[in-house]
């Protein structure tokens, strides 16, 4: 049973095989497949970007997509940077410009008030438009200064208190045994055989 991914990101294809693999689902990319469009992502929520990437590509397509949108969520920046967490300061992926624009904005902040979460949601949708969507988070707070050279994006600068941590400064498998995107995965992956008609 094979599932189209509408990323070319290789991490994330991997990651996302690894655990689909137990259910007898194969994942390849929408760029091995000949879609190779940039599709805009112009939705209010990380949800409506995950539809915009599924519907796009399973149009083109014509197979189940599987399709994601992601970010980080600061309670005292009522939820920026929110979906525009990879152009947070302009430039897509600058992940150093990034964190230095998040923590310049958490300034003065204390520790107690610099709660944040990484929000994935994950949404499969079939040909007929039928869709299946979860949720998962990774809760913690915004360090005060980088740590780590582990992972990518706001990784060095989110820290995880139960850990003593950064992102950044744990090992990649654990970060993806408890990564938001792991989480929606994993949940997504117990009904996604049964709704692809497997």
């Amino acid at each position: 049973m094979e599932l189209v991914l509408a990323s070319g990101n290789p991490g994330k294809l991997a990651e996302i095989a690894a655990i689909c693999a137990p259910w007898g689902i194969e994942v390849v990319t929408a760029s091995s497949l000949g879609f190779t469009d940039e599709v805009p992502e112009t939705g209010e929520t990380f949800e409506d970007n995950a539809r915009l990437k599924a519907v796009a590509v399973g149009r083109a397509l014509g197979r189940p997509v599987l399709a994601d949108d992601s970010g980080l969520v600061v309670e005292a920046l009522d939820g920026a940077p929110g979906v525009h967490s990879a152009r947070y300061a302009g430039e897509h992926g600058d992940d150093a410009a990034n964190c230095a624009k998040l923590l310049t904005a958490m300034l003065g902040v204390p520790p107690a008030k610099r709660a944040a979460a990484f929000v994935c949601v994950m949404l499969c949708r079939r040909p007929d438009g039928a869709e299946l969507v979860a949720t998962g988070r990774l809760e913690g707070r915004i360090a005060p200064a980088p740590a780590g050279h582990n992972g990518f994006g706001y990784d060095p600068v989110f820290f995880l208190p139960e850990r003593g941590l950064t992102v950044a400064q744990i090992p990649a498998a654990e970060k993806n045994a408890i990564s938001h995107r792991g989480r929606a995965l994993t949940q997504l992956a117990r009904e996604l055989r049964g709704f692809l008609g497997g």
